[in-house]
């Protein structure tokens, strides 16, 4: 059966729809970085999340070609994901979306290398005829955040943040947005084949701790 990080790590992308702590490792991603309103069709978010399933699945189905990843195993290509951010701003504004930046992700394998990772950029390269120079090779440590499962539209994201802020903070810690840490969304539905109020969506915040004065 093909590994399913969704299932093995739930702690990760499974959490329940009320608050918890959980603290994230260094892991791989395919990254494309943008800005723009999510939902403009042909819009530069679009074509990232497009480019993105390219290569994860050029990655995943590689074992049928002549090109041998070392530690390859059956896996499920993992959820969509996206750090979103707005200039000068820390947290989200949900009506500002033409002026959002992302940084669209999916997890890779930890048995992917950079150098399958090229192969792969070149392999897609070939067959599709498409440009993926803007897609990257990231890695990236998230450290301690807050989490909670968010059932429904993504318009309806900050009742969640809201109730995610104030765990936080009654178990001594703060929100901690930076330029280098970034409001967090997991995509376990497709917006395509599922109805707005049955959406799931990780939602995932950085944290510190509130220092005692």
């Amino acid at each position: 059966m093909a590994f399913d990080y969704k299932k093995e790590y739930k702690e990760f992308y499974m959490p329940k729809n009320k608050p918890s702590i959980v603290d994230i490792p260094e892991m791989n991603y395919i990254a494309v970085r943008g800005k723009g309103n999510p939902n403009e069709e042909n819009g530069e978010y679009s074509k990232s999340v497009e480019m993105l399933y390219s290569i994860a699945y050029t990655i995943k189905m590689s074992y049928k070609g002549d090109y041998k990843i070392d530690g390859y195993f059956d896996y499920v290509v993992p959820p969509l994901e996206g750090f979103w951010w707005l200039d000068g701003i820390k947290g989200m504004d949900y009506s500002k979306k033409d002026e959002l930046n992302f940084i669209s992700i999916i997890r890779l394998p930890d048995f992917v290398k950079e150098k399958d990772f090229e192969w792969a950029i070149n392999e897609a390269t070939k067959k599709k005829k498409i440009d993926f120079s803007k897609v990257e090779f990231l890695t990236y440590e998230e450290g301690l955040c807050v989490q909670c499962m968010h059932l429904g539209p993504y318009d309806d994201e900050p009742k969640t943040v809201k109730l995610m802020e104030e765990y936080a903070r009654e178990n001594g810690y703060k929100i901690d947005i930076t330029e280098n840490r970034f409001h967090h969304e997991i995509y376990l539905s497709d917006p395509r084949k599922c109805e707005p109020d049955k959406l799931k969506t990780v939602i995932r915040h950085p944290i510190k701790k509130i220092k005692n004065v």
